[in-house]
């Protein structure tokens, strides 16, 4: 059993004040080449709730939720804004930490989702003297508290939608090249949400369902996993659905790109389209999501990712901007 003197929640981060939205998504895109109109478009759903992204007090309420199960100090750092990993690294040091656990809230294999931390996590670590080894907790797309969360709150949903509501997967889309390097031997983002779908469906009694995308920023001449959650919505409608029941699976919190993209963007076409639509809770605080987390704390050390591990041919990462 591997032991630990702290845990941290590595997160995204994500903007508490208007004047802070524009300065965060150029920290989030930076080198990455986005047109400064595609980040105005983006700022704008910001400024729509009040330049506040929810992720930053979601990841507060984490952090309350596991201080109350875990015997060991909580922190927290985000990758793209306040507070930031190499300050709370930092802090961590001072506390006298050594050996951390490292929990990054996102649930599969993929550059943005997985590798991208491990960046983090030794760029913070090597800024800092004497800093606590941190160990990166394994993925947790198919835990059985992870599928017990979500699976409650998809029944939540399938009441308010109708029980025959057609089941309907999101998560973030990415190029079709960072998919394919997801994991040691490429594709494991697509299956490995593809895998915590069927799982979170069999759990309501669902033997059939929908894998779909949202939330595509790229160049549209760069190839992205598709079809797009308004598109497919369209696409049911045409077959003569009635109800859908939407799972942002592909996310722990509800963030801003499910506050806009579903909440806002996908029920504004279901209501055109006619569809009774009603969306899942993510995992968030729910109790089984929480104790999951000290339950992974308690597994033997994970072995480190092969360094190939989602790095496409170039040896370059397959970066994605993304929001939260």
């Amino acid at each position: 059993m591997a032991k630990y003197d702290a845990l941290v929640v590595v997160s995204f981060g994500g903007p508490e004040r208007p004047e802070d939205v524009l300065p965060f998504l150029e920290n989030v895109v930076r080198g990455r080449g986005v047109p400064r109109e595609r980040l105005l478009e983006v700022e704008a759903h910001y400024q729509g709730f009040g330049g506040v992204s929810p992720i930053n007090q979601q990841c507060r309420d984490l952090v309350a939720a596991l201080e109350k199960v875990v015997d060991v100090p909580v922190y927290w750092g985000n990758r793209n804004w306040h507070p930031y990993l190499a300050d709370t690294v930092r802090q961590m040091a001072a506390d006298g930490v050594r050996t951390a656990a490292a929990f990054a809230t996102a649930a599969t294999s993929s550059y943005s989702s997985c590798r991208q931390y491990i960046e983090d996590i030794a760029r913070a670590t090597a800024a800092v003297p004497d800093a606590p080894r941190l160990v990166k907790l394994p993925h947790f797309y198919d835990h059985p508290g992870f599928v017990a969360a979500m699976a409650d709150h998809t029944w939540g949903a399938l009441a308010e939608a109708g029980e025959d509501a057609r089941l309907v997967f999101t998560a973030h889309s990415v190029p079709l090249s960072m998919a394919a390097a997801a994991g040691p031997r490429g594709g494991a983002y697509e299956a490995e949400l593809r895998a915590a779908s069927a799982l979170v469906a069999a759990a309501v009694g669902k033997d059939d369902f929908d894998l779909v995308w949202q939330s595509r920023s790229g160049p549209p001449q760069v190839p992205w996993l598709e079809p797009d959650v308004c598109d497919h919505l369209e696409e049911l409608a045409r077959q003569g659905t009635e109800a859908v029941v939407l799972v942002p699976i592909g996310f722990v919190s509800d963030h801003m790109e499910v506050k806009y993209d579903l909440d806002t963007e996908a029920a504004a076409k279901a209501a055109e389209l006619g569809l009774r639509m009603a969306r899942a809770g993510t995992a968030g605080t729910h109790p089984r999501f929480v104790s999951m987390i000290k339950e992974l704390m308690a597994e033997p050390e994970p072995a480190a990712c092969p360094a190939t591990c989602c790095v496409i041919g170039s040896g370059r990462p397959a970066r994605t901007p993304a929001t939260s």
